[in-house]
């Protein structure tokens, strides 16, 4: 009975303890696919939740500045005492060496009616900050997740580079075997094995060199997306073999779609509106200020010699009273800091102008660029296609002159390297083909996960 208990407690301490192997072996299998790392790097990116945070600022400068329209309240209280000569609270009468305890309380409203429409202005400012604090998240959103394509391509880029360089490893495998066979049977002199395994052992080398590229290149996606590199690993797909018809036939559309509804060219907008809120902000200095003020309170005093005193409370209700007052303030002559104020206000805002010709001319030379990049990648992928088409027509040619022993060993290297060389020159002119027009959908507004 004993051991039937002691079985059966085995049985639930190791299912538990499977479980939890089989989900670390499943979370270490998990391939990110290129949406899950471009919504991961937007989630957790340091810079977006700066972003976001100084959205949440901006929300409360707005609630600031619509308080600036409502009236301040304040209140209080207080207790004094004083001894010696001094002039009673109340009464308002001179007391000689005596102590008095005096108690007051008020209540005030005070109300901006007019400061130049100041007021409106910081309002207003405060939301096109909120405004701009949005499209700059934007921005910075559009620029990780093009950086996190770019990283991901290069990971599928290696990939193929190290299946590549396997392919060779086992052809090499395949040829030094051959050539063993070749040599027992006396057809070839044995210094083509060392030939052979000198190969094998080069074409070794390049499978860890692409494996170390690979690695390198998962660990910089992984840094990009703040994620532990030990079990990280990505979904690996098929690039699509590039065409012309992928790229644009016309910069222009490009240029048009870019000047209009790119966010670096809408921050500049909103900050020659910003600017122009400033100048107006400083020429409220120059007219005058109208503010509206009431009050309530009432005072208590005793003193030893107080011959009239009243209760506590009935004499609280016979001091209080109410103020009203109206304050205009027309500026006359400030010291030059209006003058400065408004002058400096509209220097900010030419600036502000020159900037935003400034981002539209940086923003045209790099579509320019992308778009004669994106064309020059395409020649150079269809040279490639070419070359590689060619050389695997002279290698297969090669091989067959080497098996009826009319090529040497070391021109059939040769004619391998280049071959290899070709492969290479392909897949590098593939991707880099396939990164330029993502560039350019960048710059169209397109999805870049697609």
């Amino acid at each position: 009975m004993i051991k039937f208990k002691s079985l059966i407690m085995k049985q639930y301490f190791f299912i538990p303890a499977f479980l939890l192997v089989g989900l670390i072996v499943s979370a270490q299998e998990k391939k990110w696919t290129l949406q899950e790392c471009v919504s991961h790097a937007l989630e957790h990116n340091i810079t977006v939740q700066q972003t976001e945070n100084s959205l949440l600022i901006n929300e409360q400068d707005i609630l600031a500045a619509k308080g600036g329209f409502l009236p301040s309240v304040s209140g209080g209280l207080g207790q004094r005492m004083s001894i010696g000569s001094g002039f009673d609270p109340v009464t308002n009468q001179r007391i000689n060496n005596q102590t008095t305890h005096s108690f007051n309380y008020n209540l005030s409203v005070n109300q901006d009616v007019f400061n130049g429409f100041r007021t409106l202005n910081l309002y207003k400012q405060s939301r096109l900050n909120q405004e701009i604090t949005n499209l700059e998240l934007a921005r910075i959103k559009d620029d990780i997740s093009l950086n996190v394509v770019n990283a991901y391509l290069n990971v599928l880029f290696n990939k193929e580079n190290l299946e590549t360089a396997k392919a060779q490893n086992d052809f090499s495998e395949k040829q030094l075997q051959q050539v063993k066979d070749l040599v027992e049977a006396g057809v070839q002199p044995r210094a083509n094995i060392f030939d052979a395994e000198a190969t094998l052992s080069r074409d070794s080398q390049q499978v860890t060199i692409a494996e170390n590229n690979f690695d390198l290149a998962l660990l910089t996606l992984s840094q990009l997306l703040q994620v532990p590199f030990n079990g990280f690993y990505v979904e690996i797909i098929d690039v699509e073999t590039p065409s012309e018809a992928i790229l644009y036939d016309n910069v222009s559309p490009i240029l048009d779609y870019a000047l209009e509804n790119r966010n670096e060219i809408k921050i500049a907008k909103k900050n020659i509106e910003n600017a122009e809120l400033n100048t107006e902000i400083s020429k409220s200095g120059y007219l005058p200020s109208v503010s509206f003020g009431y009050g309530f309170g009432s005072v208590w005093s005793e003193s030893k010699n107080d011959f009239a005193k009243q209760a506590y409370f009935r004499e609280l209700d016979l001091n209080k009273g109410h103020n009203f007052n109206l304050n205009v303030n027309i500026p006359i002559f400030s010291r030059f800091q209006n003058k400065t104020a408004v002058a400096k206000s509209k220097i900010r805002e030419s600036n502000s102008k020159l900037s935003l010709d400034q981002a539209k001319l940086d923003l045209e030379s790099n579509i320019q660029r992308a778009y004669t990049d994106a064309q020059a990648a395409l020649k150079a992928y269809i040279a490639a296609k070419r070359s590689l088409e060619s050389q695997e027509l002279a290698f297969e040619n090669s091989k067959e002159r080497y098996d009826i022993g009319s090529m040497t060993s070391f021109d059939l290297e040769q004619s391998r390297v280049q071959l290899i060389n070709s492969q290479a020159s392909l897949i590098n002119a593939k991707y880099d083909f396939v990164f330029k027009t993502k560039v350019l959908d960048f710059y169209m507004g397109k999805s870049l996960t697609n």
